[in-house]
C-alpha cells in the first residue's frame, strides 16, 4: 500500500500540482479508507519526503548509467546534463518536490536532507576525471560541479516552467535541441581550454 499511496500522490502532483496534495485526497485516489495512510506516513510531509527521496534515487540511477557509458570524464558531464533534463522530464513531480525542501521538513525527516549526496558524488567524480584528464582545472572541483548543475537545472526550469516548452519557434529549435547543444558547447569549450590548464594559465 505504500507505493500505491507513492503512486496516486504523484499521479495527484502531476495533474494538480503540489497544493492539492493532502493524506486524505491521496487516499481517496488510491481507493483506500481515509485512515490507511497514517499507517505509512505520519503526515503530509512524511509523504512528500518519500517521494523526494524516491525521485533523488532515481536520479542517481540515471546519471551513474550516463556516466558508465562515456569514454572520457568531459563526455560524461554533457550525458550527465541531458541524463538530468531527461529525468525532470520523465517525472516533473519528483524534481519539484527534490527542490522545495520545505515541504519536505528536513528537520522532521533527515532522509531528505541526504538524499542527494549519491546524485552529487556522480557529478562530483566527473568533473575529478575530467582534472585528471586535464579539461578542467586542478584543485576545488566545487565551482565547475556548481555551474554544470546550475546550467542542467536552468535548462530544467525554463523547460517546466517556463518559455522553452511550446515556444521556441522564433527560435528555430527544440527544448531537447537546446539540451543536447548546451551539453555539447560545454564539452567543446572545456577541450579547447585544456591547455590553459595544463599550462597553468
Amino acid at each position: 500500500m505504500r507505493e500505491e499511496l507513492i503512486t496516486a500522490c504523484v499521479a495527484l502532483i502531476e495533474a494538480e500540482g503540489i497544493g492539492a496534495v493532502s493524506l486524505r485526497r491521496v487516499a481517496r485516489d488510491a481507493g483506500v479508507s481515509p485512515g490507511a495512510p497514517y499507517h505509512h506516513f505520519p503526515d503530509r510531509s512524511a509523504l512528500l519526503t518519500a517521494i523526494s527521496v524516491q525521485g533523488y534515487k532515481l536520479l542517481e540511477g540515471r546519471l551513474r548509467q550516463a556516466r558508465e557509458q562515456t569514454p572520457t570524464g568531459v563526455r560524461a558531464l554533457g550525458a550527465l546534463i541531458e541524463a538530468y533534463v531527461q529525468f525532470a522530464r520523465t517525472h516533473p513531480a519528483h524534481f519539484h518536490l527534490m527542490f522545495r525542501p520545505e515541504l519536505a521538513e528536513p528537520d522532521k525527516h533527515p532522509e531528505a536532507q541526504t538524499a542527494g549526496e549519491g546524485a552529487l558524488r556522480i557529478l562530483t567524480d566527473a568533473v575529478a576525471d575530467c582534472q585528471r584528464e586535464g579539461t578542467a582545472p586542478p584543485g576545488d572541483p566545487s565551482a565547475l560541479v556548481n555551474m554544470v548543475w546550475a546550467l542542467a537545472t536552468g535548462i530544467v526550469t525554463l523547460w517546466l516552467d517556463g518559455p522553452l516548452e511550446g515556444r521556441c519557434l522564433s527560435l528555430d529549435t527544440t527544448p531537447e535541441r537546446v539540451t543536447t547543444d548546451i551539453a555539447t558547447l560545454l564539452q567543446a569549450m572545456m577541450v579547447n581550454a585544456s591547455g590553459s590548464w595544463s599550462m597553468g594559465g
